[in-house]
């Protein structure tokens, strides 16, 4: 039965940054599939993810640090392997923002974007991705977002990250995929989150971007877990270095 393609069962998942927003989302919905979860958090702020995957019957561990970390990625493959004895899903969500003008931002905030959206998320699937390959199976989804199609403005080193991380993706893709491992990349549209509130709170620019998103409205968080669900499930199996927008039509104008 095609549903029970969808089964998550017995799995575990890593979701980085999954205590809230978009990584919370995440980790409910695979829990939901039947996956056990560890949430990878730099605070202790643990309550709803503990919540919801209790709710869905399933085992949550926690671990926290911070993903630029150089060791993090090891720290949670050891912790995820103690606990569970395996692992079968990656999901790359943990990143942070900075809005400047370009002539005005900082080097130093440059650096601390970069080291958190993109050189952490390379040591995960490097990390991951090596104890996938001796599994010869595997799903790793990175978070994108529309600015891995566009630039963007006032967020230069936030563009780059996720134009960057979408390249990572088609390329451990054509190192990967032939050796049982899916590599996929989602890019969310503008959704109602805390990184978004100064966004949303910008009476201009909320108001450009409602009219210009087909659908209506700015997404929820939740708008994420089924195509994260699927990413990670068999149905998925031939589905490798894509970047799926989930953006309500943005694209599309």
């Amino acid at each position: 039965m095609i549903l029970d393609d969808f089964r998550l069962d017995q799995q575990v998942a890593v979701v980085t940054g999954g205590s809230r927003g978009l990584g919370l989302s995440a980790a409910k919905a695979l829990a939901q599939a039947g996956a056990h979860i560890v949430n990878v958090q730099r605070t202790n702020n643990s309550a709803q993810v503990k919540s919801a995957v209790a709710e869905a019957g399933r085992e949550l561990l926690t671990v926290s640090l911070d993903v630029a970390e150089t060791d993090a990625a090891q720290r949670v493959l050891d912790a995820t392997l103690a606990r569970f004895g395996r692992v079968d899903i990656l999901v790359n969500n943990a990143g942070i923002t900075k809005r400047t003008p370009s002539a005005e931002y900082a080097i130093e905030d440059w650096d601390q974007l970069i080291s958190t959206n993109l050189r952490s998320v390379f040591i995960f699937c490097q990390v991951f991705g090596r104890e996938m390959l001796k599994q010869k199976r595997g799903k790793i989804i990175n978070m994108g977002s529309l600015l891995s199609f566009q630039g963007g403005l006032r967020v230069p080193a936030y563009a780059a990250s996720k134009h960057a991380v979408s390249g990572l993706t088609k390329a451990l893709c054509n190192e990967w995929s032939s050796q049982g491992i899916n590599v996929n990349c989602i890019a969310p549209g503008y959704m109602a989150t805390d990184m978004n509130v100064p966004l949303m709170n910008d009476p201009v620019r909320s108001r450009q971007i409602g009219e210009r998103i087909p659908a209506g409205r700015w997404g929820e968080s939740d708008d994420i877990g089924g195509l994260t669900v699927f990413l990670a499930s068999r149905t998925s199996d031939f589905i490798h270095g894509q970047t799926i927008a989930v953006d309500g039509g943005w694209m599309a104008r």
